[in-house]
């Protein structure tokens, strides 16, 4: 359905933007019921939050005559937790309400606060910030809120994770007690809650969760790959899909600083964005990304609040999101603007059947998935290259003299050979994963392989009610007891414990290692190992078999008819 009655002047601004029927967001936020209320609004990101808050302060903001008069002390607040996320607000009101002459004052950390405090003493109707800088100008006098009639808390979950508790109550006491306050939160823990109860009356709860765009536009993908084949498959997967711009999830500062390092070590353009980084750096980052001269982004959950990247069209959960939520907002920052995106999950083996239930209470159908081969992406390649190089291009008259030099002197297909190398020297190697198949050394007819003649059976207590799988398992043996797969044998998995085998000379090599790695604080490095009595049965025991017991004074009974 077509937007309700707007002010003459946003209607034409949404209609130059080819806004032509509001999100569900939107919608809810303009009706009747809601006017004029308090708001608690949950919606996933990329559903038009932010255009949807702005067309509800309207009535707080403009005239009769859709004017929004001299600009004085700020009529609405909206408070960002990120610098990028309140310069995006900033970016979409300025347009909304460009034409009514409405002033929007920006305050972000990271810019001269001066010429900041400059464009408050003239006046604005619309301040965005950030609750640091906000309270700094507050604290120094610099932003006066007696007046205003509106404020907006967006993505208010965020804020408190990041500490930002204080200075959104310093901020909200300062203002009147019978402003509206929109809360705009994509969780509702206890926390927020809380917080509503103290600044809102009888507030409007709102929920779009489900309705919005979801993730009609976002194909979901899992490939389940043992842990230390974690890095091999992300670097397989920005390979495989060769997106223009791809962003990688850690959940730590630390893991985000090694999985940058070694992107970069592999040739990939790459840019880092944890809570380490300054804002110079962040900035640069991001301007790289945009320019294109970066084309993978490496960070963390809060380091990548705010962003907006219309290229992105890959993110990879290098480890898992903590929750549905989380994993519904780190995939939403692709699949904007109608554009289609993939999020792929990366799960390690043991951890499958969690993402497979977190996957279900996000009502998110996700296909599972193979790790890229390097034949896969190889092929891949080929196609793309041929794509390439046969798109029209313009030639000049230099692009001709040299083509006719070299034909000159080398033959077309030695020509094109030479193109082709050229372009493939530019993309990094894929990776070989070692959990992706069996030792591949041959056997003999019987099945026996070399070198296996004399072997040490040992067994492990994790199987298939741990989710125990031949290709976890396989580089488990090999980083734990320090050996290759050549040297393991058979594997067995039972439903408690898994059996395998490795060779006399390197039994002695393998237990001294699995000790020294043992106890790391991970699940892996928990796991017991202990010698095993001789080689497990290689089939199920034949079933038991009874005789049958003799009828009861020798005669059969009769058979029961079926109902």
């Amino acid at each position: 359905m077509p937007f309700p009655d707007l002010p003459q002047q946003l209607a034409e601004a949404l209609a130059a933007r080819g806004y032509e029927n509001p999100t569900p967001v939107q919608t809810a936020v303009l009706e009747e019921g809601a006017g004029g209320r308090d708001l608690i609004v949950s919606a996933q990101t990329g559903s038009g939050k932010t255009v949807a808050f702005g067309l509800a302060m309207a009535p707080e903001l403009l005239d009769a005559e859709g004017g929004a008069g001299r600009p004085g002390a700020p009529l609405a607040l909206i408070i960002a937790p990120t610098r990028e996320l309140a310069l995006q607000v900033s970016r979409e009101l300025v347009w909304l309400y460009g034409k009514t002459g409405a002033r929007v004052a920006t305050c972000v950390g990271g810019m001269d606060a001066s010429k900041e405090r400059r464009a408050l003493s003239y006046g604005a109707h619309i301040v965005v910030g950030t609750p640091g800088r906000l309270r700094d100008h507050l604290e120094r006098g610099a932003l006066e809120l007696s007046t205003l009639r509106v404020a907006v808390l967006d993505e208010a979950d965020e804020m408190l994770d990041m500490g930002f508790r204080e200075d959104l109550e310093q901020i909200l006491d300062a203002t009147p007690a019978e402003r509206r306050t929109l809360l705009f939160s994509a969780t509702m823990p206890r926390p927020i809650v809380a917080l509503a109860k103290r600044y809102q009356r009888d507030a409007l709860r709102i929920s779009t969760v489900g309705e919005d765009r979801g993730h009609g536009d976002i194909e979901y993908q899992a490939l389940a790959v043992a842990p230390p084949d974690i890095e091999h498959a992300v670097v397989n997967l920005l390979r495989l899909h060769e997106a223009e711009t791809a962003m990688l999830f850690c959940a730590t500062r630390e893991n985000v600083r090694h999985l940058h390092a070694t992107l970069v070590e592999r040739g990939f353009a790459a840019v880092a964005l944890s809570g380490e980084h300054s804002q110079n750096e962040r900035n640069a980052a991001l301007q790289a990304l945009r320019d294109r001269r970066a084309r993978v982004c490496v960070a963390t959950d809060v380091a990548a609040r705010g962003i907006d990247l219309p290229t992105l069209s890959l993110v990879i959960h290098v480890e898992l999101p903590r929750d549905a939520e989380t994993l519904q907002h780190r995939s939403g920052r692709t699949g904007r603007a109608g554009k289609k995106g993939t999020a792929v999950l990366v799960v390690p083996f043991q951890r499958r059947r969690r993402v497979e239930m977190m996957l279900r209470g996000a009502r998110i159908q996700a296909r599972w998935i193979d790790p890229p081969t390097p034949e896969a992406i190889r092929r891949q390649d080929r196609e793309r290259l041929v794509a390439a190089l046969l798109e029209p291009v313009e030639i000049d008259e230099e692009d001709r003299a040299i083509a006719a030099r070299l034909i000159a002197e080398r033959s077309p297909e030695d020509i094109a050979a030479a193109l082709v190398r050229a372009h493939r020297a530019a993309l990094p190697e894929p990776e070989e994963l070692l959990g992706t198949g069996a030792p591949a050394e041959r056997r003999d007819d019987r099945g026996h392989r070399a070198g296996f003649d004399d072997t040490v059976w040992f067994r492990i207590d994790v199987g298939r009610r741990q989710n125990a799988d031949p290709r976890w398992i396989l580089p488990l043996l090999c980083r734990r007891g320090h050996i290759t797969k050549a040297e393991v044998g058979a594997i067995r998995i039972g439903p408690a414990e898994t059996q395998f085998d490795v060779p006399r000379a390197a039994a002695d090599r393998f237990v001294a290692s699995w000790k020294r790695t043992a106890g790391k604080g991970d699940d892996e490095s928990n796991i017991g190992l202990a010698l095993a009595q001789g080689a497990p049965a290689r089939h199920q025991p034949p079933r038991k078999t009874y005789k049958p017991k003799p009828f009861a004074h020798g005669r059969k009974p009769a058979r029961r008819e079926k109902a």
